[in-house]
């Protein structure tokens, strides 16, 4: 029941994703934002692997399975933020397109921003049972400015989460030249630290708004 209870809203809302880039497409006759549903399938796959994750407890059990199934999801997760930043399309939209523009590519930012939050709370409570809070939250705080690196690695240099299998060693030397000279590379590290506070606050919000709902719900329970 209560999967069904967070299923149907995320349903609907892409449903909705999915309407309204239809409409724009028939009304422009054109394709340009189609990326954003490839998009929003990419953001979708770190979440099913926390779904998964959190539903196998030999999955969870399993060092090897475990950590594997983890670098899988660390690879994947930036793709779900990432749609956040397809909101720099909206300098290419026509001037009496662009509030419905807006609309568009905020709507699809919001999904794969949810769909992040989401899967990284799923990953933490499975962390947790691994390690203490103290580490499993240092590692939830490491792996959002992890993401916000992936992020700039994907937007400004145009690396996606299959080059770490195509291309892994073009992909290394890029990771490795900003590791060694920051200072050369500042907006790399400037969009990682800004980006990755991003999210971690968003998360924080997340977590304040999920531990006020159950408070809530158990003083309902007393009552």
């Amino acid at each position: 029941m209560k999967k069904i209870i967070l299923i149907a809203p995320l349903a609907i809302s892409i449903s909705f994703c999915a309407i309204i880039l239809s409409l724009r497409m028939i009304y422009t006759r054109e394709l340009f934002f189609l990326f954003l549903a490839w998009n929003l399938f990419l953001a979708v796959i770190p979440y099913m692997i926390t779904s998964l994750l959190k539903s196998s407890s030999f999955m969870r059990k399993n060092s090897l399975v475990f950590w594997c199934t983890f670098g899988v999801w660390l690879a994947f997760f930036p793709n779900a933020p990432y749609i956040i930043t397809d909101l720099q399309h909206l300098r290419l939209s026509h001037k009496q397109d662009i509030w419905f523009d807006v609309i568009l590519l905020s709507s699809f930012a919001i999904n794969g921003l949810w769909l992040g939050i989401v899967s990284l709370k799923d990953i933490e409570t499975v962390l947790s049972e691994r390690f203490d809070l103290l580490k499993s939250r240092i590692a939830i705080v490491l792996i959002c400015f992890l993401c916000g690196f992936g992020i700039y690695l994907g937007r400004f240099l145009r690396w996606n989460s299959w080059d770490i299998i195509q291309k892994p060693l073009v992909l290394l030397d890029d990771i490795l030249a900003r590791i060694a000279h920051p200072i050369h590379y500042a907006q790399t590290w400037s969009f990682t630290l800004i980006f990755g506070s991003f999210l971690l606050v968003t998360y924080l919000l997340f977590n304040l708004d999920y531990a006020l709902k159950l408070r809530y719900e158990g003083r309902k329970c007393d009552k």
